[in-house]
């Protein structure tokens, strides 16, 4: 079975890119199917209400339960303060298997962390470069799994890819997806690094080709049993643990940003900011 653990559906509610526009998943499903891809990960696109774009992407995943899986999306500071309540409706009425975070919108939190803890769901957070933040998290909560997609750069950022590589080795609970990886002796280092077991196969669908990405996990030509971790196997193992009920009724809340607090408008792929208004 090949399970593509990183893709996008639903729309978002901004128009500043693709990004938070729209993720439309018909030529994505054609385009696995010829590529022998039998189940996805979906997670929402970027919404200023991820309540309501899990509960789009919840339908999407209800309607074909046998071909996809859910991650919930969460803002760190929008959302602080109910990200337990918020994962709890997307694991116990969804089937949700896993949060998603990105450093676009602002730094994970304890308060997710805590969350994924309780729930026993792992977290792919998109560092979009600040790949340092892992080695804070990680040790932290060394019972919760984290993803980090792109190898931790979607912008080629070779710095941040090669501190993710060492911080396969270095951490347990450290995994990372082939999503978008542009070089790609970083992935040969990355399997040998942190062992085939790290490696999750991903997309990032539907704007790039589940193909092609696929084309580069066997380009690694690895053993059959370790090529079937990375495609899939890896990805039931760490989602196999998700709690219906949490060990504890509420996670910790973390502080709210304060009103007025600036906050930088940036490209969630190319890592840059830029300019609005």
């Amino acid at each position: 079975m090949i399970i593509d653990s990183h893709c996008h559906a639903g729309k978002g509610d901004g128009l500043t890119g693709p990004w938070d526009t729209a993720a439309p998943l018909d030529a994505y499903l054609r385009r696995a199917r010829r590529a022998g891809i039998s189940k996805t990960v979906l997670l929402p696109a970027f919404h200023s209400n991820y309540r309501e774009a899990n509960r789009e992407v919840g339908g999407i995943v209800a309607s074909r339960p046998e071909r996809f899986f859910g991650f919930a999306m969460v803002h760190p500071s929008r959302d602080a303060g109910r990200i337990g309540e918020m994962v709890r409706e997307a694991v116990e009425r969804f089937g949700f298997r896993g949060i998603k975070v990105h450093r676009h919108d602002a730094r994970i939190t304890r308060e997710i962390c805590e969350t994924a803890r309780l729930f026993a769901v792992p977290v792919l957070y998109d560092v979009m470069g600040e790949a340092s933040g892992i080695d804070l998290i990680a040790p932290e909560y060394p019972d919760v799994a984290f993803i980090v997609p792109h190898l931790g750069s979607f912008s080629d950022d070779w710095r941040a890819q090669r501190t993710v590589v060492e911080q396969l080795a270095r951490h347990p609970n450290v995994h990372a997806d082939t999503s978008g990886v542009r070089r790609f002796d970083l992935l040969v280092e990355a399997v040998s690094a942190g062992g085939p077991e790290k490696i999750l196969f991903g997309t990032d669908g539907p704007w790039l080709h589940p193909g092609v990405e696929l084309s580069k996990v066997y380009a690694l030509g690895l053993p059959p049993a370790q090529e079937a971790l990375v495609l899939g196997g890896n990805l039931l193992r760490l989602i196999s643990r998700a709690r219906v009920s949490p060990v504890r009724p509420h996670p910790i809340a973390a502080p709210t940003r304060e009103v007025g607090q600036a906050e930088e408008v940036m490209d969630p792929w190319a890592g840059s900011p830029f300019s609005v208004g």
